[in-house]
């Protein structure tokens, strides 16, 4: 190759310019590397420079370092990248700025932010796309801050910003709706709003700071003719983020009709808009659609509809899908995985998690969150023990956010001792990590102390959030402080200016409700800044059977009705209610209604843990094929403990007889 390569570069010869020949072949040289390159062909791009280098006739210039910089980020090798940045070192053309630009987006395409930052600290000369390259490597590893701070310092040099800089710091303020706007009124006084790319970026940023008016306000500013797929992708996107699978299919149905094909993204945007139990049809209807325009080879495609599958309940045609996967990534064994976990399969999921790692496949951290989180929803103890000493020996106990979870699992198995022990063994506590152990600490009855631990972390100076005064409040509920659960409540307002959401809320309605101030809890409902929902309600109505006031609980009753018509406690609650009262026509009444609405009952289950195996019975449950045994030794412990509790009522009353010289009946 070097050899037919070279014999064929414009040599110098006698009569004719040296110079104006030499530069004729290193234009050849490039205009290969760079075709290599723009072909997706990295190795390609290396191997004809070191062809160049062999032959020795000419020598790369300003041009070929950047093309093989691009080869560098395809790669995303780092000692690829860290060897041209020693050859450039030996060239003259190190001081360029547009070779060192390209360095420079070479370390960040290389994930390897020091060396991008350093280089950049220590440039002579910067332009805008300096700038830019430098910005949008913070804003893309998650450093939002040092993005902005870049953005003021960009600013301040007197640097003009373009559509790219406008880009990433779109990217840098995720989740603030202020500087969204801010920067949205930046863009257009620069003159860049009318660029379908900046466009696209509000969308998704609008959408993901919550305010989905303003993401369909920009996608609908956008011109019809320049709207272009990922303008489309965007605003799907930004309909998945909240869930809502209707105005999505509605936005694909019209990208159709303007014909515009989908790929790849737009079906998994659409899949993440079903991911829900109630839009498992529309899900279905996707799936369909993604094999009808060949997405359904896409990996990312079937990983995306094994974790909707899930998602939806539906975790048998998740396995189906997985089964018939020729290549899994660990993003596809985490998603079947973190399925089962969730269907509270665990036997499955470890069964999985152990397949996982004989097939070669490492699990990484989400794949770990995912064993614990379902460890914890299922209180099993046993398997989460033993995912924790995984992470130990892989090292993943290091992160915060592996020992949250570990926290959060031994609190609701009960083991609230290990989740005490990890969080003191911790180095660096977050406010995750303080509201794990003091929801923790609520759960399993030790209210004083998760009310210590608020204080504690208040006093160390971190600021607690919203989840963390919902664990104090429950706290407060479920040790009746009615006083203290209303300081808190205020104090999250006045103190920490955080609005109170449907879930503190109950928890208010729940602590008066079983201090029996029912009048006070119906005022405070009344006077909500937000609707009520059935969580509320259900508070109350509970709080008025315990208490026996059928007046008010006819009322939460008549709301609850409204919103849960075919949910089981509405009726089973206010039924208790008038049971309690003895009001029976009325309970027939509502016995009668539920039959002809045909609502029913679900029954509780309980769980039982035997060699290492999860099983789950309800009452009366017959299927057990040792069902005769179990149920005689029921039946035996049941007389046992009846003729032990009346040998106990029968000496008592001896003493009594004895003491008083009455004679008691039995």
């Amino acid at each position: 190759m070097a050899a037919s390569l070279a014999s064929s570069l414009p040599l110098p010869r006698r009569g004719t310019n040296a110079l104006e020949a030499i530069g004729s072949a290193i234009n050849m040289w490039n205009s290969q590397i760079r075709g290599s390159v723009y072909q997706n062909n990295p190795h390609k791009a290396f191997s004809l420079y070191r062809q160049m280098k062999q032959n020795g006739v000419v020598h790369p210039d300003n041009f070929t370092f950047p093309f093989l910089l691009k080869a560098c980020a395809l790669l995303s090798h780092l000692p690829s990248c860290q060897a041209l940045h020693t050859h450039l070192l030996k060239s003259p053309f190190y001081p360029h700025v547009f070779v060192q630009t390209a360095l420079l987006d070479a370390y960040l395409k290389c994930d390897h932010l020091p060396s991008a930052h350093q280089l950049f600290e220590k440039m002579p000369h910067r332009d805008v796309a300096s700038w830019n390259a430098m910005l949008l490597g913070f804003a893309q590893m998650g450093f939002p801050d040092r993005a902005l701070v870049t953005f003021r310092e960009m600013r301040v040099a007197g640097v003009l910003a373009d559509a790219v800089t406008v880009i990433g710091v779109s990217k840098a303020v995720v989740e603030t709706l202020e500087w969204a706007k801010g920067i949205h009124s930046f863009g257009v006084r620069i003159g860049v709003d009318a660029d379908v790319s900046v466009a696209n970026t509000w969308i998704s940023l609008y959408a993901k700071c919550g305010d989905l008016d303003l993401a369909e306000s920009v996608f609908c500013g956008i011109e019809a003719p320049l709207r272009t797929v990922v303008s489309w992708n965007s605003m799907i996107a930004g309909y998945a983020h909240f869930e809502d699978c209707v105005d999505a299919l509605r936005s694909y149905r019209w990208m159709l009709r303007e014909g515009f094909r989908p790929d790849s993204s737009t079906i998994i945007s659409l899949l993440s808009s079903c991911a829900q139990p109630q839009a498992i049809r529309t899900g279905m209807l996707v799936h369909s659609n993604a094999i009808r325009v060949g997405s359904d080879a896409d990996i990312c495609v079937v990983n995306t509809l094994i974790s909707m599958y899930c998602k939806c309940g539906d975790v048998d045609s998740a396995r189906q899908l997985f089964d018939g996967m020729h290549d899994r990534s660990c993003v596809s064994w985490t998603a079947m995985i973190s399925g089962y976990a969730e269907k509270g399969d665990l036997d499955e999921a470890s069964t999985l998690f152990t397949a996982m790692e004989l097939m070669g496949q490492k699990p990484d951290m989400v794949t770990v969150l995912s064993m614990i989180s379902g460890c914890g929803q299922a209180g099993d103890l046993e398997v989460g023990k033993k995912i924790d000493a995984y992470a130990s020996y892989n090292g993943l106990k290091h992160y915060v956010v592996v020992c949250n979870a570990l926290i959060d699992m031994y609190a609701k198995c009960g083991s609230i001792n290990d989740a005490r022990y990890l969080f003191n063994a911790m180095k660096d506590r977050t406010v995750v990590s303080w509201t794990a152990i003091i929801s923790g600490c609520a759960l399993n009855g030790l209210f004083e102390e998760a009310l210590d631990l608020f204080y504690n972390m208040e006093e160390l100076g971190l600021k607690p959030n919203h989840i963390t005064f919902l664990a104090v409040l429950q706290a407060c509920t479920h040790a009746g402080f009615l006083e203290k659960g209303l300081e808190f409540f205020k104090m999250m307002m006045a103190l920490y200016q955080i609005n109170p959401g449907l879930d503190h809320c109950s928890c208010i309605v729940d602590l008066l409700g079983r201090k029996g101030k029912l009048k006070q809890a119906l005022d405070f409902i009344l006077n909500m800044p937000m609707k009520p929902d059935a969580a509320i309600w259900s508070a109350l109505l509970a709080a008025c059977k315990i208490h026996k006031n059928i007046e008010i609980g006819e009322y939460a009753h008549h709301h609850l009705l409204e919103l849960e018509p075919y949910a089981a406690f509405p009726y089973v609650g206010m039924a208790n209610l008038y049971a309690s009262e003895e009001r029976w026509n009325e309970v027939a009444s509502i016995r009668t209604l539920m039959k002809h609405k045909g609502v029913k009952k679900p029954p509780g289950k309980s769980f039982i843990e035997v060699n290492g195996k999860n099983h789950a019975f309800t009452a009366e449950d017959r299927k057990h094929y040792e069902e005769e045994l179990i149920y005689a030794v029921l039946n035996s412990l049941f007389l046992q403990s009846k003729h032990e509790s009346s040998s106990r009522y029968s000496d008592v009353a001896l003493e009594l007889e004895s003491e008083s010289g009455v004679m008691l009946n039995m």
